[in-house]
């Protein structure tokens, strides 16, 4: 692992990489030691802590109450600034809704296959019901086929994700990293999934730390076990260098 510096800005992706995976999105808890390390985090960091998710910030904001944190949600669809203001991807939501439905039917016919709308973008997870895989893929790019190049179907652990295109982890990290109080300093990017590559080559362009967590082929250039060894290593950064912060 890259040696501990104070000018570190960090991204982190949430379920697999600083929170431990369930079997469904609702059943993932966060308690209140992780709760510490990232409000300690930032104070050290001089406010340069952004969680960067598949999940809505508003689901975000639900698991870490009271606190609120910059965030980019919907891998991208939408962020929130260190200031708090709000940006999202231009796409017409609207046009969602019906193949949205349409995947949210197929999810209630087959026992195991949970359907999570998250607004801007859709999942449908087979974590449940692993024997699914290929019918739920095939399922979302069928629907996804009427709003033709406006949308991505993406894969991930278990889960398919319809969502806008133009829009991924790496470009909300890129974002971040213009804007005060990331801008300057050195980004570090964790995440666990195929969904974290973009933003590990994006970190690797700009000359950052890339870590992976768990098993996998990856652009990214560290590695750490999993969500365990991950909040050991940020909070060993803390020990090293949260008394002097920049």
């Amino acid at each position: 692992m890259p040696p501990f510096q104070r000018d570190w800005a960090f991204f982190l992706d949430l379920d697999g990489t600083l929170l431990d995976i369930a079997a469904t999105p609702e059943a993932v808890g966060i308690g209140l030691s992780e709760k510490n390390l990232l409000e300690r985090m930032r104070a050290a960091s001089g406010g340069a802590v952004a969680l960067v998710s598949g999940r809505s910030l508003t689901r975000i904001d639900e698991l870490f109450a009271p606190l609120v944190f910059a965030a980019a949600g919907q891998h991208g669809a939408e962020r929130r600034d260190a200031q708090g203001k709000r940006h999202r991807h231009r796409f017409p939501a609207s046009a969602l809704r019906p193949v949205a439905g349409g995947i949210r039917s197929f999810a209630s016919r087959h026992p195991g296959l949970v359907f999570e709308d998250k607004g801007a973008s859709v999942a449908l997870h087979y974590r449940l019901a692993p024997q699914l895989a290929a019918a739920a893929h095939e399922a979302v790019r069928e629907a996804a086929e009427p709003l033709g190049d406006q949308v991505e179907v993406q894969g991930g652990k278990m889960v398919v994700e319809l969502k806008p295109a133009g829009c991924d982890k790496g470009s909300a990290i890129e974002s971040f990293m213009q804007e005060p109080p990331f801008a300057g300093r050195v980004p570090v990017f964790l995440g666990d999934d195929v969904t974290d590559e973009y933003g590990f080559r994006v970190v690797n362009r700009l000359g950052g730390h890339s870590v992976k967590v768990g098993e996998g082929a990856s652009a990214a250039r560290w590695r750490l076990e999993n969500p365990a060894a991950a909040r050991a290593w940020l909070d060993a950064w803390l020990e090293k260098c949260g008394s002097a912060s920049t």
